[in-house]
């Protein structure tokens, strides 16, 4: 066991098991005077003392004497008449660190073809690596335990988030991609995040090497609430309406309730009444008032909610109304005529002469003044006989 302690303060380096290690940091803070430090080839070695980093080894093999290390000599214990150092020794590896996976919700955004409130989330890879291990152990040691990679990596996945949320929402708010269909533009969600990612990790001294997989989809709910209503509005559409879809909807569930013997489908769907048959059959080219506005969207859709928006906040030029086709008029029915009782030639009805000898139409009785048709002998209210129609 003793030889075993001594070879331990002979010898300081990472070993074997900790080689997948980010940081590893060497257990004991005396080192003893004259030890050999071993660094791998992709790693370094930091001194820390007081929270201040004091020295760094690059990779070899390292005597650990003030006269070889000069800045070691901040570092002497007088307690033990300089034979040996307090000092604290992360090794820190400066390979590519690769398939950390990460995912998480983004954030609750509203689509611009449709207005709902849908939530976002994102799943990925991505690779990282120790640009600057001063930094690293100097800004990140106060924030977590950089000695856990699960600590460091899920620390960098908050990064990721926060970066891809502000790329994502700000492209899905300005109406430039649509919610349905991200993935078409996860080039550009990558180049765009990783970029971000760094500026924001450069602080503390890790650089991502590659950031790729990236998918953005929405909340299992979400996703099924968005298609319905893409299909509700292509369905509508077709049948002319919100209204005559639904109508047409209730009468296709009641034939087939029918066509299965459902009880007590038959009366329902014989009090829906006619009206909403006609409804349902309305000529395609007859608007009804409640059909959708035309335009394109996502699959069936409008023009999108974005769309509408933006055109209340800045009127358009309107478009030059089309000219209206002048309707044709009804024929006329022929007027109903009879005959003059002088000359016989066709008289309109309700006409008080005859245009062709001027004959008049009507008289009156002799006795008690009755009005009485052309044809009369006698007048039908006291008998007297009539007299020949006078010309004017």
């Amino acid at each position: 066991m003793g030889l075993l302690n001594e070879a331990r303060r002979e010898f300081i380096a990472a070993p074997d098991s900790a080689k997948g290690q980010i940081v590893y940091k060497w257990p004991d803070i005396n080192i003893r005077k004259f030890s050999r430090a071993i660094v791998e080839p992709d790693a370094v070695a930091v001194f820390m003392s007081q929270g201040q980093v004091m020295g760094v080894l690059l990779p070899g093999q390292h005597t650990l004497d003030a006269k070889e290390l000069p800045f070691l000599g901040m570092f002497v214990d007088w307690a033990t008449g300089g034979n040996a150092f307090r000092a604290e020794i992360y090794f820190v590896g400066t390979r590519e660190f690769p398939n950390f996976r990460f995912g998480g919700r983004l954030d609750e955004v509203q689509d611009p073809q449709t207005g709902l409130i849908v939530t976002l989330r994102t799943f990925g890879e991505y690779s990282l690596r120790v640009a600057d291990p001063q930094k690293l152990i100097l800004n990140l040691t106060g924030t977590v335990n950089v000695t856990d990679n699960t600590a460091v990596t899920a620390w960098v996945t908050q990064q990721l988030l926060k970066v891809a949320r502000t790329t994502v929402t700000t492209q899905l708010m300005s109406g430039a991609w649509p919610i349905l269909g991200l993935s078409m533009h996860s080039p550009e969600i990558e180049t765009q995040s990783l970029q971000a990612a760094n500026n924001e990790l450069d602080t503390y001294g890790i650089t991502l090497t590659r950031l790729g997989n990236v998918d953005i989809n929405l909340d299992d709910d979400d996703n099924a609430r968005l298609k319905k209503l893409a299909g509700d509005t292509a369905y509508s559409r077709l049948a002319g309406g919100f209204l005559q879809a639904a109508q047409a909807e209730a009468l296709q569930g009641a034939g087939q309730g029918m066509a299965k013997g459902g009880e007590g489908v038959a009366p329902m769907f014989m009090g829906m009444g006619v009206g909403m048959a006609g409804n349902v059959m309305q000529a395609p080219g007859q608007a009804p008032f409640n059909a959708p506005p035309p335009g394109t969207g996502f699959a069936g859709g409008s023009q999108g909610y974005a769309a509408q928006a933006a055109a209340g906040m800045q009127q358009a030029p309107p478009a030059e109304p089309a000219q209206p086709q002048a309707a044709q008029p009804p024929a006329e029915a022929p007027a109903a005529t009879m005959a003059c009782s002088n000359c016989q030639s066709p008289v309109a009805v309700g006409a008080k002469f005859c245009p062709e000898c001027g004959t008049a139409t009507s008289k009156h009785c002799t006795n008690c003044n009755a009005s009485l048709s052309p044809a009369a002998k006698f007048c039908a209210e006291c008998g007297t006989p009539t007299a020949p129609p006078q010309s004017p």
